[in-house]
């Protein structure tokens, strides 16, 4: 039974506001220039060439929000903002929350896209560099809430070569390589990601671990020059319809050796297809930004998986902080 009513639908209706305030906040990166010492509306408005009375409506409601303390005239980051919104933070996920700004346009016009049946985004908008850039470290924002836990799950410990396919800035390969000294990775990715994988690898110090080779693992076979005892398929699926997400792991099954493993991370549906909830809006963010791109259910995974002759396949104990899971099983030999 429902329990909605006017009141929370309006609610509902009205978060908006508060998210693109939080935008607009990241977007200014307020809370970097901040810093937690107080200082006056008028003051950081001239110091960051914006209009005062705007920024002092914009903390105000930062305040109402509880991410900014204030004093009078006087306005400081709270501690969970310079934690988690100041770039000078290692815990920063700004980039994930800009990648959310971008994304909320087509939202909005959901209707037309819903009406006309095709994505509405335009597509030269993920080769603006501001815009890769949220989105690759969005990833990485993500995956780094995540890779820990999962490093210590997968049965990695008798394979010395992964395949990170689709791997961004390699978040994965890095933490299953931390996790596993004797274990090296290969992310498999767009060139254009290259320069924010090799970013991060050294940032971890993994070069000699974790190496980067750029390609399309849309577009033809993928060279790489070995064979892996494991590929590492994370959220790059959904991207995909459904025939060409089993191409992808056809090709992926092709650079893994008899025996190896095959793991699928993704936002599954139940096979239902109505929950839960964030697989369910995922695929609607899917819609409104690709030809084919969906969620897929764990029926459907199970399937592509069958099909190209992976066996003993299973579904892992493991939910991610956004009901994500992991799909794992082995090539026949």
């Amino acid at each position: 039974m429902s329990n909605w009513t006017p009141g929370t639908l309006l609610k509902l209706s009205g978060s908006y506001w508060q998210a693109c305030t939080l935008h607009a906040a990241v977007k200014l990166d307020l809370i970097t220039q901040m810093g937690s010492e107080p200082i006056q509306g008028s003051v950081l408005a001239k110091t960051l060439s914006l209009d005062s009375q705007g920024l002092v409506t914009l903390l105000n409601a930062l305040a109402a929000m509880d991410l900014v303390d204030k004093t009078g005239h006087s306005y400081a980051a709270t501690p969970a903002a310079q934690n988690f919104l100041s770039k000078d933070s290692e815990s920063y996920i700004g980039y994930m929350i800009l990648h959310h700004h971008h994304l909320a346009e087509s939202w909005v016009n959901m209707d037309q896209a819903v009406s006309q049946g095709r994505p509405i985004r335009h597509a030269a908008l993920s080769q603006d560099p501001e815009v890769r850039e949220s989105f690759l470290m969005g990833m990485f924002n993500i995956a780094m809430a995540t890779a820990p836990d999962i490093a210590q799950i997968l049965d990695l410990s008798h394979c010395t070569r992964l395949l990170d396919l689709g791997g961004g800035p390699g978040t994965y390969a890095i933490h299953f390589c931390l996790a596993h000294p004797g274990l090296k990775a290969v992310v498999f990715d767009q060139p254009t990601t290259r320069p924010f994988a090799e970013k991060t690898i050294a940032r971890f110090n993994l070069q000699g671990q974790v190496s980067f080779v750029p390609g399309d693992y849309t577009r033809g076979p993928l060279t790489l020059g070995q064979t892996f005892d494991a590929a590492w398929l994370s959220h790059i699926l959904h991207g995909q319809g459904p025939d060409m997400a089993e191409q992808v792991i056809e090709k992926a099954l092709k650079a893994v050796h008899p025996g190896g493993s095959i793991f699928i991370h993704e936002f599954i549906l139940d096979d239902t297809c109505d929950s839960p909830l964030f697989p369910a809006l995922f695929s609607m963010n899917m819609f409104l930004a690709t030809q084919k791109g969906q969620s897929y259910s764990q029926e459907d995974l199970f399937g592509m998986l069958e099909r190209q002759g992976v066996r003993d396949i299973c579904r892992l104990d493991f939910s991610g902080p956004t009901q994500s899971g992991i799909i794992w099983g082995k090539k026949k030999k």
